[in-house]
């Protein structure tokens, strides 16, 4: 074992009389990325768990206002990708040309200390609950796995009850061990894998949905969408389902992260762009596929996860194979979505704590047939009790449309629409009461008034099945 200093990203302290110095300037990295690593770090990031939940989205709001939903979300999605690639490199008045090589870090420059440190919490929940909603998921899926396996396997009438939180414990184990991989930049080979896992899922789901209409020779649902039993709870239902699909979309906390790996030239945030476009057309074609198919199969009995809906189906095995490549794929979702936290935390305390050995210092261990193994205290410890946290909570709150609604609300807003149209406009000097300044203004309020309406929506679902 051979000791060594861990360098990592150096950090810059935040002048008194400059309240836009950015939090943290990277150490130079060499950058590798391209088009389409970044198309595999935006699908496995955006087609995940959200994809599940979109036949049932589309049931609540019916056959229109289901697909424009989608619809509308993607165009949200994508102006806030273009918006937030151009505040990628910026001009500092203190330290010159200037990388943001991370959501908090263009805020902070851009914005300011107070907003940078709103958006801190934000990110900083975003990403956390991610991680929840993942567990969540993963648990689902395997459950389904085991009960199909039972049903069919069985002669005789069994009772097939499977208890998730052990299947929550699992997934958090190995996520303790991927966690020690040391940053961003070393899970390309991740992201790939689960890419091709959520392409596999999505065509199944929605390829069976296909034969489960041609079975029954007709097409489920209604233009107004599911039934409810009162007006109130029908506005609810929507309040989720809207909630659900904005959850399914945006991935603006890790876009940079993304465009911090782009090699260049071209200009990253040209090759950002590219790959947003590719990336957003890919999960929209996926998201309209496998919620309008799944909505047509089940109609007012889709479920909330698609693929339960098909545990008694001749195709189990398909349905199984697709479970296993959801699971394959979170495992990896979920590291894309926690490295950044993970880099916020751990450069916070080098910078606190310079010269401490536990915080600063890396030890490489030479295992047997197998690469070096980096170990750092800091990381270790931390980033265990992290997993070990959202674990906790997803077995407190294991409420799958109800946790991706509030998610979905918590961020749209703020970190899809508000901070990029603002950062825009302060680095394209915007000239206000112009058409461009009236318009970006406006489709920050409407978005605020959506994730106000699906926020409360969402919590009221979580309260209904806490009480129920």
């Amino acid at each position: 074992m051979r000791q060594e200093t861990h360098m990592g990203l150096a950090a810059e302290p935040a002048s008194s009389n400059d309240d836009k110095t950015p939090l943290l300037l990277s150490h130079p990295l060499k950058r590798t990325g391209t088009v389409w690593t970044a198309v595999a770090h935006i699908v496995t990031g955006v087609i995940g768990s959200g994809v599940l939940s979109l036949a049932w989205s589309i049931g609540q709001l019916g056959w229109i206002a289901g697909p424009f939903s989608i619809l509308i979300i993607a165009s949200f999605t994508l102006i806030s990708s273009f918006l937030l690639s151009n505040t990628y490199r910026s001009p500092h008045p203190q330290f010159g040309p200037h990388r943001s090589a991370s959501y908090l870090d263009a805020v902070h420059s851009h914005l300011g200390l107070k907003n940078g440190r709103l958006c801190g919490l934000l990110v900083n929940i975003s990403l956390y609950g991610f991680g929840i909603a993942y567990v969540i998921t993963s648990a689902i899926s395997i459950r389904t796995i085991l009960v199909s396996i039972c049903y069919h396997t069985n002669e005789e009438e069994v009772a097939c009850e499977f208890v998730d939180a052990y299947y929550m414990l699992i997934f958090g184990a190995i996520q303790v061990v991927l966690s020690q991989i040391p940053n961003f930049h070393n899970i390309e080979w991740l992201s790939v894998v689960a890419a091709i896992m959520s392409f596999a899922y999505s065509f199944i789901g929605m390829a069976l949905s296909i034969l489960q209409i041609k079975e029954k020779g007709y097409v489920e649902g209604s233009i107004e969408g599911i039934r409810s039993r009162s007006r109130t709870e029908k506005l609810w239902l929507v309040a989720q389902a809207l909630g659900d699909i904005s959850y399914s979309y945006p991935f603006s906390t890790i876009l940079l992260e993304i465009q911090d790996t782009l090699k260049s030239p071209p200009p990253e945030n040209q090759t950002m762009k590219k790959a947003s476009v590719i990336s957003v057309a890919i999960t929209t074609f996926f998201y309209l596929g496998c919620g309008g198919a799944g909505y047509a199969a089940f109609g007012n009995d889709t479920p909330g996860n698609l693929l339960t809906g098909f545990g008694s189906s001749k195709y189990y095995w398909l349905v199984n194979f697709a479970n296993v490549c959801i699971v394959v794929h979170l495992v990896g979702a979920y590291q894309v979505y926690s490295q950044p936290l993970f880099a916020i935390v751990e450069n916070w305390f080098r910078f606190q704590y310079p010269d401490n050995e536990f915080v600063n210092h890396s030890y490489f261990l030479k295992l047997p047939f197998l690469p070096d193994f980096e170990l750092n205290f800091l990381r270790l410890s931390f980033r265990t009790a992290y997993v070990a946290s959202t674990t906790v909570i997803a077995l407190m709150f294991p409420y799958f449309n109800q946790i991706l609604g509030v998610l979905g609300s918590l961020i749209f807003w703020p970190l899809t629409i508000y901070f990029p149209v603002e950062m825009y406009l302060g680095l394209s000097n915007t000239e206000a009461w112009s058409a461009k300044w009236i318009m970006l203004r406006s489709l920050s309020i409407l978005g605020f008034v959506f994730g106000l309406f699906t926020l409360i929506g969402s919590i009221q679902g979580i309260v209904t099945q806490k009480l129920s």
